[in-house]
């Protein structure tokens, strides 16, 4: 069980170029996986975590309704934003600058076969760092993310996920929204959730902007700690 992950900062990205990457990195896993069983090997499979900030754009995930994206193409462009039908699960999410989105591409295998435990374990990544924010951060039953004020009539969304896997290699994850610009939220239905409100880390602690950097840093102490993992920092152009 080959327990390092290999970290690799993307910087600002297009989404649909980062996607391919994503792509290439989850079938070079899997090739290796198939190859292993086919002939008997034991070769490690390599693990990945990717952190990229991606320009304005709205993503569908394969059960999404494209009905929750409330404008047409032209204003799309007009917001110079761009949309992709994706491959995860869930709805529509928005990324943008000021959000931190992390892709693990792990082989499960290393870690453990449970997609429920990893979907808890992300949501739980966040959590925690949020905690060291000050901040109450939480589940919300039957929607994904994270989320604050859970249960009452100010319950808002402050992190989205979304995750593919086959045969136990992972892709997407999350995109916490640190110091995003919140009215591109505006323009879509978040996750497909009606009255639902959308937040951002520099607004709830109440300042003009929250060092991404730091927040990046806290978020890998705490994968680390929850999958017993070791990140190796690799630099990568793509």
């Amino acid at each position: 069980m080959n327990k390092e992950v290999i970290l690799q900062h993307l910087g600002l990205k297009d989404y649909k170029e980062t996607w391919d990457y994503q792509e290439k990195l989850f079938k070079s896993i899997l090739d290796i996986k198939i190859k292993n069983r086919r002939e008997q090997l034991s070769v490690d499979t390599p693990n990945y975590f990717l952190f990229v900030e991606h320009p304005h754009v709205y993503t569908l995930g394969k059960s999404g309704n494209i009905d929750n994206l409330l404008i047409n193409e032209t204003q799309l462009k007009a917001k110079g934003a761009t949309f992709y039908k994706i491959n995860r699960g869930g709805d529509i999410t928005y990324h943008g600058p000021g959000q931190i989105v992390g892709y693990p591409i792990l082989d499960l295998d290393n870690f453990f076969t449970d997609i429920h435990k990893y979907l808890r374990f992300l949501e739980e990544i966040v959590i925690l760092t949020l905690t060291d924010y000050g901040l109450k951060a939480e589940r919300s039953e039957g929607e994904t993310g994270v989320w604050l004020d859970v249960g009452t009539p100010f319950a808002r969304k402050i992190c989205a996920m979304g995750v593919r896997a086959s045969r136990w290699v992972t892709m997407h994850g999350f995109a916490l929204n640190v110091n995003a610009d919140l009215g591109y939220f505006d323009l879509m239905i978040p996750c497909g959730i009606e009255d639902k409100a959308v937040t951002s880390l520099n607004i709830e602690l109440g300042k003009k902007e929250v060092s991404l950097k730091e927040v990046q840093e806290k978020l890998l102490d705490n994968f680390e700690k929850l999958f017993e993992a070791i990140f190796i920092k690799e630099k990568t152009e793509i």
